[in-house]
C-alpha cells in the first residue's frame, strides 16, 4: 500500500528510493514542499475517511491536557484521527482518562518539565500543532502566576519556533489586562505579549469564564452555599459575565487549527447572552434547586475570609485573586472574531448548565425538567 501511495505522490522518486515506513515522510515533504527542513513523522500524511481510526495529518502536542479543557480538546482531536503527545507533570494514574480518547498508539504520554527547554524540545519535536493550555487557578510555593502565565508559554512558543512546528495556539483570557486588579489576568496579558513576541505566527484565544461539567465557575457558585448564603460584592450588581461553554472552546480551538487564515489572529471566545451577576448566581441556585440567600459583603471581608482559605496546605477553595476575578466585568471585543468565524454557533448556559448543577439538588429534585426554571435576565451588549 505504501509503494502504491509513494508511486502517485511522485513516480520518479520511487526508483531511486528503497521504499520503507521511515522514508515516506521525507517524500511526501519533498513532494509537497519542495526540499525538506524538517523531519516529520509518517502521521502526517492524511488516509482514511475520517474519525478515530483515520489519520488527520494532525501530530499535536497538547501542554496542560490534564486538566479542565484539555480533555475536551485531547478528544475532539482524537475522535478526528489525530496523533496527540501529552506531557504531564501528575501521577500517570490522573493520565488514564485520557487514553480512551484515540485509536491504539495514537495518544502518547511523557513527563515533562516546564523549566526545562530539553524537556519541552522533546515533546514537540515530532510535532505540527502545539496548544498551550497550561495554567492554574492558584498559586503555589513552586509555581507562582508569572512562571504558569508567562515564563512556561514563552519557552514553550520558542522552543516550537525553534523546532519549525507550523502552528501554536496559545489560550490567554478574555479580561487579561496589564492594568487588571488581578494578578491573573495581569500575568495573562504579559504572557500574551510574550508569545507573540517569540512566535509572531501564534493563534491567541481569549475566552471568557468556562463552564462545563468539572468547571470552577458554575459549581464554584454552587458549592458557595455552605457560607450559609451567597456573598456577593456589592450583591453582584455591578458585574456582568458573558460564560461560554467547554465544548464550542475546545471545537473552536480544532477549528483554528483547520483555518489556515487563523494564523496570527486573535479570537475573543464568549457565550451568546451577558448577564448580571446576581441574576447569574440566582439561576444556577434556581436550577439546583437550593435557596438562594444573598447578602452583599464588602471587599475587606471577602479578602480575608479567602486569605484563610490560602492558609489551607490542600486546594484552596477560593483565593484573594479568585474573589478578584469573579468580581470583575466581562469585557465586549466586538473587534476580534469569534466562535462563530470558526464556524461554531455558541451554546446557551440555559441549554447546557443542566449538565453541571444537577449534582448539586437533593434527590428529591434529582430528575427535575429544567424546563421548571425561569432563564436568568440577560443584558444588552
Amino acid at each position: 500500500m505504501w509503494e502504491k501511495m509513494a508511486a502517485a505522490v511522485h513516480p520518479r522518486v520511487v526508483l531511486a528510493l528503497p521504499m520503507s515506513r521511515s522514508s515516506i515522510p521525507a517524500l511526501a515533504t519533498s513532494a509537497f514542499h519542495g526540499p525538506p527542513q524538517r523531519q516529520l513523522h509518517h502521521a502526517v500524511i492524511p488516509h482514511g475517511k475520517g474519525g478515530r481510526s483515520s489519520v488527520s495529518g494532525v501530530v499535536a502536542t497538547v501542554f496542560g491536557a490534564t486538566g479542565f479543557l484539555g480533555r475536551y480538546v485531547v478528544n475532539h482531536l482524537g475522535r478526528m484521527g489525530s496523533q496527540v503527545i501529552v506531557p504531564y507533570r501528575c501521577e500517570a494514574y490522573d493520565t488514564m482518562h485520557l487514553r480512551p480518547m484515540g485509536d491504539l498508539g495514537q495518544i502518547i504520554f511523557l513527563e515533562w518539565d516546564g523549566r526545562n527547554k530539553d524537556s519541552i524540545r522533546r515533546a514537540v519535536e515530532h510535532s505540527n500543532v502545539v496548544i498551550n493550555l497550561v495554567g492554574r487557578e492558584w498559586e503555589s510555593r513552586n509555581f507562582d502566576f508569572e512562571d504558569v502565565f508567562v515564563k512556561i508559554p514563552q519557552a514553550i512558543a520558542q522552543v516550537s519556533k525553534e523546532a519549525g512546528v507550523e502552528k501554536f495556539i496559545h489560550i490567554s483570557h478574555l479580561n487579561a489586562d496589564i492594568k487588571s486588579s488581578s494578578r491573573y489576568l495581569r500575568n495573562k496579558a504579559v504572557g500574551e505579549k510574550e508569545v507573540r513576541a517569540v512566535f509572531p505566527e501564534a493563534t491567541v484565544i481569549k475566552p471568557a469564564d468556562i463552564f462545563g461539567r468539572e468547571d470552577r465557575f458554575l459549581n464554584y457558585f454552587a458549592n458557595i452555599r455552605w457560607f450559609g448564603g451567597v456573598p456577593l460584592m456589592a450583591l453582584g450588581q455591578k458585574t456582568v459575565k458573558q460564560p461560554v461553554y467547554v465544548v464550542d472552546v475546545s471545537k473552536g480551538i480544532v477549528n483554528a487549527i483547520k483555518e489556515p487564515d487563523a494564523r496570527g489572529k486573535t479570537f475573543a471566545f464568549v457565550g451568546p447572552n451577558r448577564y448580571l451577576l446576581f441574576d447569574l448566581v440566582q439561576y444556577i441556585f434556581a436550577v439546583a434547586h437550593r435557596p438562594f440567600l444573598p447578602y452583599p459583603m464588602p471587599r475587606f471581608a471577602y479578602q480575608l475570609i479567602a486569605r484563610l482559605f490560602e492558609i489551607s496546605p490542600f486546594e484552596p477553595w477560593t483565593t484573594r485573586d479568585k474573589v478578584e476575578r469573579v468580581h470583575i466585568s466581562d469585557m465586549t471585543l466586538p473587534h476580534l472574531p469569534g466562535l462563530e468565524d470558526l464556524g461554531i454557533q455558541a451554546s446557551s448556559l440555559e441549554q447546557k448548565a443542566i449538565e453541571v448543577l444537577r449534582r448539586h439538588r437533593t434527590y428529591r429534585w434529582l430528575s427535575s425538567e429544567i424546563e421548571d426554571v425561569k432563564p436568568a435576565k440577560t443584558v444588552n451588549i
